[in-house]
């Protein structure tokens, strides 16, 4: 049976949810319909987020996501939309939706929403310049 778009947005249990980690997801083929012209808007959505308690499950993240190809949407309330959507499901420490849609009359548009749970500050980073020289440092950032 085929899969068919839906607003639904399915979670399951954060897996360590003592520990603070990113997950990120490139969405390279979102697609929404201009509200003034009804012509498509291509866009490559990012999706960085630290879980709290729960965790968008991927397959409604999918179908989520191609519920927009029939609905029309400025770039601006469509990012935040959908941040909204995906932070009320989820709940998150932090999320992060960056949103980068393809050349629509010559201008390049990207649109970057934050959501940040009251009180949540992220942890200092490790800095490879701060550890012991012995340490092999072949995978710097």
């Amino acid at each position: 049976m085929p899969s068919k778009p839906s607003q639904a947005l399915a979670t399951f249990a954060n897996p360590d949810p003592a520990r603070d980690y990113r997950i990120h997801m490139e969405i390279p083929e979102f697609t929404c319909l201009c509200p003034v012209t009804r012509q498509p808007d291509y866009a490559c959505l990012l999706l960085d987020y630290v879980p709290d308690r729960s965790c968008v499950e991927l397959k409604s993240l999918k179908l989520y996501i191609w519920s927009y190809r029939s609905r029309g949407a400025f770039h601006e309330a469509v990012t935040n939309q959908i941040l909204d959507e995906l932070a009320r499901a989820t709940r998150p420490r932090y999320m992060r939706l960056e949103a980068r849609f393809n050349v629509r009359g010559g201008i390049f548009t990207i649109v970057v929403a934050e959501h940040r749970k009251r009180g949540w500050r992220p942890a200092e980073p490790v800095m490879l310049e701060a550890l012991p020289a012995a340490i092999p440092r072949t995978t710097r950032a």
